[in-house]
């Protein structure tokens, strides 16, 4: 029985294999297959709600992923060199937006790319920080460099620097005349109120508050010499010790020799002696123009003004110019010597002297080196023919020569 159902079963298993493998005609095999039919999606995944939800979703992960990208680059950018080929002076006006310093910058080219200055403040946040002034931009500065400046406030330092020396009124032509500040001055300040020093400013910075900081500066440095002034001296408020300084700065400008001349006027006022000094002459005739533009003629030497030292006993009613720290000094801690007269040297300093005779003989080798160098000039002046010769020393400015 067995073997007798063996072939059926074989020929069964061998059929069956046989149209599993049969090929199809080529009409069938040009048939497209029998595909299933998908599924329908479910009314919940087709509803406006989500589908809106997925736009926005897919909106904002490319937002996210664009506005990533700009930050790597901005950063990348932020501390590149930037295209400054040298070092760049721009001035930032007052009240601008930064869109309008970022088009700014890159006018003058500080910066390559406006919108990449515009982010990075954004990112920074730094929009309110911006500040206006003049800078000075380093060659290939950097965006960050540029923000951290602007930011910082690192604006250029000017200096104004006013002479020891010079009348009030000189000082505000000064400041009047130099195009780092701005404003108007109101009046002129009070004679010797303002210290002469170099000052720090930024441009624009009104004239006024020069003024203000001169002034302040002054007081100070008045206070301070009047604190640390030697004890006998014959002065009896601050406001005698700026005058007396002011005669001081007019009559030299060597320092070696402030306080040589401070002692010949204490000296001097100790003994009731008039001081005799030509600058308070020059004062009482021209007031704060500072400068007589000519010698000082004999009659004027007689003529009374309330400065006239050669007239008046004692100190002028006020000093007659703003005299200098050094100047505050000498007056304050003057050298201890007997001396009472000083004369131009004819070098550029004086002879200093303790007697009458003494200082004659000073006055009169003065002259002769004067007489000399009048030769001279004269003497190059007609002689037309003769080469070219090197200008002779100039002759000493007028410099009191007290006599009794």
């Amino acid at each position: 029985m067995t073997n007798r159902d063996e072939p059926r079963g074989g020929q069964t298993n061998y059929s069956a294999e046989q149209s599993r493998i049969s090929p199809r005609s080529p009409r069938s095999a040009l048939e497209p297959e029998r595909v299933s039919v998908p599924t329908r999606r479910s009314l919940r995944a087709r509803h406006p709600l989500v589908v809106i939800g997925n736009a926005i979703i897919t909106f904002v992960v490319l937002l996210v992923i664009a506005v990533g990208a700009t930050i790597v680059i901005g950063m990348q950018r932020l501390d590149a060199p930037g295209p400054l080929a040298e070092d760049k002076v721009v001035k930032i006006p007052r009240g601008v937006g930064t869109r309008d310093i970022a088009d700014l910058l890159e006018k003058q080219g500080v910066i390559a790319y406006p919108w990449t200055f515009v982010g990075a403040v954004l990112v920074r946040d730094a929009h309110d920080g911006l500040k206006s002034g003049e800078y000075r931009f380093a060659k290939q500065a950097s965006l960050g460099d540029v923000i951290d400046t602007l930011v910082e406030g690192k604006v250029i330092q000017h200096t104004v620097t006013i002479p020891e020396g010079l009348t009030s009124e000189q000082v505000v032509q000064r400041l009047l005349e130099t195009d780092l500040l701005s404003g108007s001055i109101r009046e002129v300040p009070r004679e010797g109120s303002l210290l002469p020093e170099t000052y720090r400013v930024v441009r624009g910075t009104p004239r006024e508050h020069v003024i203000k900081r001169m002034q302040q500066a002054q007081r100070r440095v008045l206070q301070d010499a009047w604190e640390r002034r030697m004890a006998d001296l014959p002065l009896r408020t601050p406001e005698q010790l700026l005058t007396l300084a002011s005669i001081i700065e007019k009559e030299t400008g060597q320092p070696d020799e402030r306080t040589r001349v401070a002692a010949v006027f204490i000296n001097r006022l100790k003994q009731r002696m008039r001081l005799q000094s030509d600058p308070t002459i020059i004062y009482g005739l021209v007031g704060g123009k500072g400068t007589l533009g000519r010698p000082i003629r004999k009659s004027e030497i007689e003529q009374p003004t309330p400065y006239n030292t050669y007239v008046i006993d004692g100190l002028p009613p006020g000093p007659i110019a703003n005299p200098g720290r050094a100047a505050l000094e000498a007056a304050a801690n003057p050298a201890r010597t007997k001396e009472l007269y000083f004369v131009a040297d004819g070098t550029g300093g004086h002879a200093f002297s303790e007697t009458l005779r003494e200082h004659q003989r000073n006055v009169a080798k003065l002259r002769a080196i004067e007489r000399a160098r009048r030769n001279s000039q004269r003497n190059s002046a007609t002689d037309a023919s003769a080469p070219p010769r090197a200008a002779t020393t100039p002759l000493p400015r007028p410099s009191s020569a007290p006599s009794q």
